[in-house]
């Protein structure tokens, strides 16, 4: 699909990675649904409206991981064949992404808190290099809670870091709660422009939405790294999942994989069913 033609009808693209996301899962009798489908939409935005070949994207939420095979599965980088052996003994697309298998996969992440100094690392790389790349990454709400994250984050600002594109998806829960009520509330847009970043404010389910916010920061030439707080929904597009806390974790049976592709035909693809 064209950029024109997802932004026609960005449902369309969304609802059919959403029915791989939720096969691949099913497949796998796996967790981490919800946490893949509240990010969805912000991974079409960046890997198929504004990444172009030289960019890099890291997935900091690894767990989110089958979102992201989906998403290089229908760019082409990664085949059906491969898709197929999605958490299979011997795969190369394990529950948490490895690296030097494919290019849209340059590093391993999963333990929170590694992907935003290294897109850092790589932004400022670039820099040095005077390379007008763009270094992306997509953190969970909860992983702003890490040490890491905001060492990297006033490395970035110290280093005038604007070619770097953090975005957040906050969907408000993280592996054991209410991410307000763990660490308090870290990802915020007041919390990140206080530090530094030129930071924006999303529907994180409003692909153009996100893109014209990607497009508006990679204009701006001010020395700020760049951040966008998305707002999500664990679970989105599935009725029973949708900000629930045990669908972080929870495989689906036969029943529940059936009711969820239904609305998600249904809700993304118009095809209404009679159940």
């Amino acid at each position: 699909m064209t950029a024109e033609e997802i932004l026609k009808d960005p449902k369309q693209l969304s609802g059919e990675l959403r029915l791989k996301i939720l096969g691949l899962y099913h497949q796998a009798n796996a967790g981490h649904i919800g946490c893949s489908l509240s990010c969805i939409d912000l991974m079409i935005a960046v890997l198929f409206l504004q990444k172009s070949t030289d960019d890099t994207f890291i997935l900091s939420k690894g767990h989110a991981a089958a979102a992201l095979y989906a998403c290089l599965n229908t760019l082409g980088e990664i085949t059906d064949e491969e898709l197929d052996t999605f958490y299979l003994d011997g795969t190369t697309l394990p529950a948490h992404p490895a690296p030097r298998q494919y290019k849209g996969i340059p590093f391993a992440t999963g333990s929170l808190g590694h992907g935003l100094p290294i897109a850092t690392g790589i932004a400022h790389a670039a820099k040095v290099a005077d390379d007008a790349t763009y270094s992306f990454t997509l953190l969970s709400d909860g992983e702003t809670n890490e040490g890491t994250t905001w060492e990297a984050a006033h490395y970035a600002i110290q280093n005038q870091l604007d070619n770097l594109i953090m975005l957040i998806d906050k969907n408000g829960l993280q592996g054991f709660g209410f991410t307000d009520k763990v660490l308090g509330e870290t990802a915020s847009v007041e919390k990140w422009k206080a530090i530094g970043f030129e930071t924006v404010e999303v529907d994180g389910h409003d692909i153009a939405a996100i893109s014209e916010a990607i497009s508006r920061l990679k204009e701006s030439k001010n020395g700020l790294p760049k951040a966008i707080i998305a707002n999500t929904v664990k679970g989105k597009g599935v009725s029973y999942m949708e900000n629930k806390l045990e669908w972080h974790y929870l495989p689906m049976n036969k029943d529940q994989y059936e009711q969820a592709t239904l609305e998600v035909k249904e809700r993304y693809l118009n095809e209404l069913t009679n159940a």
